[in-house]
């Protein structure tokens, strides 16, 4: 039985990897941090069948003590501060736990055992500011947020320590993957609940920042398979993982009131609000997952209003049920 450790098991895409190794035969290990009562909302599902463990990305020995314990074939690295405009406000957190946390990380490998397989969760906000469309493996990166700039970092690290150590070290660059586990604070999910609310009556507004940002939208649920897929491969790389087509967020929107019914969806929404802007924008993502594609077998398979749909009828179900 193959084991993995999956720092981040209880966000969005964590969830969805236990998932995905449970169903493959894995014994799955996750940390969740020490001083803190951890919501276990997307794992409650499957918590008897995983085990936590204590481990903190501050915290480099409890790290190294977690993989002692789970004596993991595979680690994949999905725990950082990753809501970009918290980013702006906590900067040096961000960078700590985001950029450093991942040499943290690494360097606990190194020191129990250089053949375990690494994932680091790399973003598309490293390209921020895109020099090139589309972007790709080989596209320079021009962060605009402390969250970009410390993928940045991580995605280099894990770079260094393959070059350096020989280790068996991934980058996915993983463009814009949603699911009706998104958190809240995400614009995706944020539309989505307010379209529900909306449509039952709970709420009246939805305000909502730059609506002509454009990004490259896929389901959380398929790039997960990709990181694995990384790892069973018999040589370590970096991969985009994107869909290759680009949305803006007015049409999210739309789809989204539109799934409830509701058309006129404009007349509940003020756009353009100062409060949810960035102060740096990031405008227009696209991905190419040509490589991934050609390389690993990777494709996504699930359409972009396949996924609004997925995650507006998720709102519904849980706003119904909170009346």
């Amino acid at each position: 039985m193959k084991k993995a450790l999956i720092t981040g098991i209880t966000g969005q895409d964590g969830s969805y990897l236990a998932e995905f190794l449970l169903k493959k035969g894995y014994k799955v290990f996750g940390t969740v941090r020490r001083l803190s009562t951890p919501n276990i909302e997307n794992i409650k599902h499957i918590q008897d069948r995983i085990e936590l463990l204590s481990a903190d990305l501050f915290d480099q020995t409890s790290i190294t003590q977690a993989i002692v314990a789970s004596e993991p074939d595979e680690v994949y690295n999905l725990a950082a501060q990753s809501f970009v405009k918290a980013s702006f406000d906590q900067p040096v957190l961000t960078g700590e736990f985001t950029g450093i946390g991942v040499t943290k990380v690494l360097e606990a490998i190194r020191s129990v055992n250089k053949k375990i397989r690494f994932y680091q969760a790399s973003s598309s906000e490293m390209f921020g500011k895109v020099v090139e469309t589309p972007q790709t493996e080989t596209t320079r990166f021009y962060p605009r947020s402390p969250y970009g700039v410390a993928k940045v970092y991580g995605h280099y690290i894990t770079l260094n320590y393959r070059e350096s150590y020989n280790m068996f070290a991934c980058s996915g660059i993983l463009f814009n993957h949603e699911s009706p586990r998104r958190g809240i604070e995400f614009v995706t999910r944020k539309i989505t609940n307010a379209a529900a609310r909306i449509k039952l009556g709970k709420q009246k507004k939805l305000e909502l920042g730059n609506m002509d940002a454009k990004r490259d939208w896929g389901f959380a649920g398929d790039y997960i398979e990709a990181m694995w897929m990384m790892l069973q491969h018999d040589k370590p790389d970096d991969y985009v993982i994107a869909t290759g087509e680009t949305h803006s967020v007015s049409e999210f929107a739309k789809i989204a009131f539109g799934a409830v019914g509701i058309q006129d969806w404009e007349k509940y929404v003020d756009s353009d609000n100062p409060a949810f802007m960035r102060p740096a924008e990031v405008d227009y993502l696209i991905g190419d997952a040509a490589k991934a594609k050609k390389v690993l077998g990777w494709i996504p398979k699930t359409s972009f209003k396949e996924l609004v749909q997925m995650m507006v009828d998720a709102d519904l179900k849980r706003e119904k049920e909170d009346r």
